[in-house]
């Protein structure tokens, strides 16, 4: 029963993270069942199952927020549900531990720009409500897909900061828009392991459990990032990305540090994360208008009502 309740405070804590965050609810609740001695198969089909029933209530709750952009869900999720399928049967026998540090440094450079660039620039505005393109959605969904059915995990970590970086959509709806479509992720990469796998390895008090920690946490989420200002949101995105994906480097094969070293790369991190948001917490109330979440919704709109107008506006002779 101990177990249970456990599980269940982690599924609650790693899915307030995720809505609030777009990312983390599957290493988490990953990493904990594999600590307590599941095979990594059945520990991600395990969290993908709960992720069903917390993707859904996440989904819901982040549209009823308004916080859900239904073009980049519509164009991300098909090729999400496509490689994570495939990741689940055909490739998740594979190892990708060969790809895995070189996935982290990428995502760590992307995790260091989305950074800075929200600690000392805000909210950029210039390319607000400029819609994504298929040709950078699709591959992008198909490789996170893939990524979070082979590793229990990755669905957030790839595609919030790809997403995020790009500048087009406000934090809160990027965040809202993958945590969405994340429902058809988590239903294709639970087929592709109930195919491969059956029900073996899976715990269904486990399932329950982690599914009803995260049912409690995910409108708690969804109307924390309806309220958070961007510039403090793209702060606390990016300095999670750079801590996690320095973690997943430093404990790969590429590179081999001592704990201690470890440990005070990790203190480093942590201690310019909080500088940064303490940075992003000034900026916001010296402007509170212009850095507000309200504001960047309506910048948001007036871009999308300008391109309609571009579209419509006859041609010059």
């Amino acid at each position: 029963m101990k177990t249970l309740v456990l599980i269940g405070l982690v599924g609650l804590a790693a899915q307030l993270v995720d809505g609030s965050l777009g990312m983390a609810y599957g290493v988490t609740t990953t990493t904990l069942l594999l600590a307590i001695g599941t095979n990594p198969a059945a520990a991600s089909a395990t969290v993908h199952l709960a992720e069903i029933g917390t993707t859904l209530i996440s989904g819901v709750s982040h549209w009823k927020f308004g916080n859900v952009d239904w073009q980049v869900v519509r164009r991300i999720a098909l090729p999400g549900a496509i490689g994570a399928f495939l990741g689940a049967t055909v490739l998740s026998s594979l190892s990708t531990e060969a790809a895995a540090p070189i996935m982290a440094i990428i995502l760590l450079a992307l995790g260091v720009y989305i950074l800075l660039r929200f600690t000392f620039q805000g909210l950029p505005r210039h390319n607000l409500g400029k819609p994504l393109r298929k040709r950078f959605l699709t591959p992008l969904g198909f490789v996170a897909g893939f990524v979070d059915a082979t590793g229990g995990g990755g669905w957030g970590p790839v595609g919030t900061p790809a997403i995020l970086a790009s500048g087009r959509i406000e934090p809160r709806k990027v965040i809202g828009s993958i945590d969405t479509s994340e429902f058809v992720i988590a239903i294709a990469a639970s087929l592709g392991f109930l195919v491969s796998l059956g029900a073996q390895g899976i715990n269904i008090g486990w399932v329950l459990a982690i599914l009803v920690g995260g049912v409690i946490a995910a409108p708690i989420a969804a109307w924390l990032v309806r309220h958070i200002p961007p510039r403090l949101l793209g702060a606390s995105v990016g300095g999670l990305i750079v801590l996690t994906n320095t973690r997943s480097l430093l404990r790969s094969d590429l590179v081999d540090v001592a704990d201690g070293v470890a440990t005070a790369i990790y203190a480093v991190i942590v201690v310019a994360w909080v500088a940064a948001f303490v940075h992003s917490l000034r900026q916001y109330f010296k402007d509170r208008e212009h850095e507000s979440a309200d504001y960047a919704a309506k910048v948001t709109a007036e871009a999308k009502v300008s391109d309609v107008d571009d579209d419509k506006a006859p041609a010059s002779a």
